[in-house]
């Protein structure tokens, strides 16, 4: 038996699957995005180079994370997420940024980040502290299920004004998934689901972004608009298909050449394909397997509310992240941008991702388990 007062090691797998998929993020990000950055910076490591620093900004996070007891984020969760929300506003001062006809990003001239990654998190947190105060008050409508709205919808509504409905839909299941698993009733959830899906629907068919009807139209038969809205769709599947099973090799997709857009992102599961095959995105999806199959035996090991919610929130964030991104590149739904979590390009996207793994990794310390 462990002395009192001693640490336990983390949990191995979980810890070595998030590191392989960063690995494998680093490696495909460089060949994914060396055309784009030759062209636009004249220097093929550009955004090598950039992932790299940010992974092991990201990699000294987790291990802060890793270390910093998970029950004090509980006791600053008011103040996480209330950060997080002030972090979404600044997008509307004039440190916001227009990319690509949408205002996601802040530059706060040493860097750039995008606050719905830090809204996903501060959630996350801030719901899972608020449902374990709460914890026989859930299937209550008025002391569960109304103050979880207006969590849910203050949070989605933040990220939904950045004009981002895929990140705006990932986090409204996952914030929605977190509140199942604390009890709410089964009445509660058909309703809330009802009403997103409503919302959803006023989305797409709103006047003001014509273009989200047209990719759902292009999803139906991407090829019959090949040229215009089923673009992406096609590209992408051109570059599963042409993968087979073991790949082109790595470094040499075609389609990575201007082909797709945010190859080195939205759609770097389809330069996988590619370069890799079908064994390398089947390797990547069993190393999601395992990450998330271990995220789900410390939520289910843990013995207080808190860490049970906690890890499930975070489990359920990498869990529809990861199937959205894979679901939109196979064209199993329409397109919207969700980066690969741990894989893809980005810098906010990954510290968050490998902060909120350190999170899972203190929480398994906590639970009685086979660490191996």
């Amino acid at each position: 038996m462990a002395k009192k007062g001693k640490k336990k090691a983390c949990d191995f797998t979980l810890l070595l699957s998030a590191l392989l998929l960063v690995f494998i993020g680093i490696i495909m990000v460089f060949s994914a995005s060396w055309p784009e950055a030759m062209k636009s910076f004249d220097d093929g490591y550009f955004f090598l180079r950039k992932q790299v620093m940010v992974a092991g900004i990201g990699f000294l996070a987790m291990l802060f994370f890793m270390n910093f007891d998970y029950k004090l984020l509980g006791r600053m969760s008011s103040l996480i997420y209330i950060l997080s929300l002030l972090s979404g506003l600044l997008i509307f001062s004039p440190l916001g940024m227009d990319r690509k006809g949408a205002r996601r990003w802040v530059d706060i001239k040493i860097t750039t980040f995008q606050p719905s990654d830090l809204i996903k998190l501060g959630a996350i947190i801030f719901m899972a502290a608020f449902l374990a105060n709460r914890k026989n008050k859930a299937d209550s409508f008025l002391r569960g299920t109304l103050p979880v709205l207006a969590i849910i919808g203050l949070s989605c509504g933040m990220i939904y004004l950045q004009k981002d409905l895929g990140t705006t839909v990932a986090l409204a299941a996952t914030l929605i998934s977190l509140f199942f698993i604390a009890g709410m009733k089964i009445s509660h959830l058909f309703a809330m689901v009802s009403m997103a899906a409503l919302g959803l629907a006023k989305a797409i068919t709103s006047e003001d972004y014509k273009y989200r009807m047209r990719r759902l139209t292009a999803f139906r038969d991407p090829f019959a608009d090949k040229l215009d809205a089923g673009w992406q769709t096609v590209q992408s599947l051109y570059a599963l298909g042409s993968g087979g099973l073991f790949g082109l090799g790595l470094g040499k997709s075609r389609q990575k050449f201007f082909y797709i857009s945010e190859s080195y992102n939205d759609f770097i599961f389809a330069i996988i394909g590619e370069e890799l095959g079908f064994l390398g995105t089947s390797t990547v999806i069993l190393l999601f397997v395992a990450l998330i199959w271990r995220g789900i035996r410390i939520a289910l090991g843990v013995e207080d509310l808190f860490g049970c919610l906690l890890a499930t929130g975070i489990v359920a964030m990498i869990t529809i992240q990861s199937l959205i991104h894979i679901a939109v590149v196979t064209s199993s739904i329409p397109t919207t941008g969700i980066p690969l979590p741990l894989v893809s390009y980005g810098g906010t996207s990954l510290i968050i991702y490998m902060s909120a793994i350190g999170i899972l990794l203190n929480i398994s310390r906590h639970v009685k388990l086979n660490r191996s």
